[in-house]
């Protein structure tokens, strides 16, 4: 969705999971948004240069180590100030999104914000990973996991009443329960809310207790189980191509990117070294 300025760009979109949940991609150079409100909650992370901002009466800078938050219905306003040009990106929650992260959460009420800026570097960086895989469109677990974290996150450290965030517990057979549907269908679409249930906690207790018990996330612990899957299906001669498929990556270019992140080589490399070792055993041998 482009404005009369050639030079102002901007995109805007619904998510297709979370109904109510709305993004913006902006890249501005002249633009200035006069007193105004909206009827969601408001969050907006700064990607490059910056704009000043207005609200309760308070004038503050947003630039890249900056995250804003505005309330339901918070009159504020922006300008481009000291910036000859500013790139954000702001998610809008109306209700039913709200009760959606609330239910997450395993809160009735989301928090109230006393102040409109914050720079936690690591918020700034969750929101806007946030943001870009929303936007990607390709994995719909760390969509999830990271809308869910990230709002735990800004609500326990910054929000005012709301419901109690609870942590999780360290239950091994609540794990152990999420891992076996890791593993049963790690070649299927795995919502975050189905490894929740069956592990008979919150999506948010779910990431915590993965972090804390084997320090990665969800997604991350998934995304080893289908790079396991692909090692034994390419030791098999299976094609790259089939391989992404059957072990659950979006296409073959993100088995490559996880592969070569993980490995350090490409699934082609991995599977030509299995591929000569059924050719000449002995000489790999030797």
């Amino acid at each position: 969705m482009a404005r009369t300025d050639p030079r102002n760009i901007t995109r805007y979109w619904w998510d297709r999971h979370v109904p109510g949940l709305s993004l913006l991609r902006a890249d501005f150079t002249t633009h200035e948004y006069p007193p105004h409100s909206h009827e969601a909650f408001v969050v907006a992370v700064t990607e490059t240069g910056g704009s000043v901002i207005k609200s309760r009466g308070q004038i503050e800078e947003a630039h890249p180590s900056t995250l804003f938050v505005f309330n339901p219905e918070e009159p504020h306003a922006g300008w481009m100030g000291w910036s000859h040009r500013w790139r954000y990106r702001s998610l809008y929650l109306t209700q039913s999104a709200i009760d959606t992260v609330a239910h997450g959460l395993g809160i009735d009420a989301v928090p109230y914000f006393t102040r409109n800026m914050f720079g936690d570097a690591d918020l700034i960086a969750g929101f806007l990973a946030m943001h870009r895989a929303i936007e990607d469109g390709r994995d719909v677990l760390r969509e999830q996991e990271l809308l869910i974290d990230s709002f735990g996150c800004l609500f326990q450290r910054h929000g005012s009443g709301g419901g109690r965030i609870e942590r999780a517990p360290r239950d091994q057979v609540a794990m152990r329960n999420a891992i076996d549907l890791m593993q049963a269908r790690h070649a299927e679409t795995i919502h975050l809310e189905d490894l929740a249930h069956v592990a008979g906690l919150t999506a948010f207790q779910l990431i915590g207790l993965f972090k804390r018990t084997v320090g990665l996330t969800p997604h991350a612990y998934l995304t080893q189980i289908r790079l396991s899957a692909a090692c034994r299906q390419l030791r098999h001669g299976v094609p790259p191509a089939e391989v992404a498929a059957l072990c659950g990556f979006y296409d073959q270019s993100a088995l490559n990117k996880h592969f070569k992140r993980c490995y350090g080589i490409t699934p082609l490399q991995f599977a030509r070294a299995a591929f000569n070792f059924r050719q000449y055993p002995s000489d790999v041998a030797a």
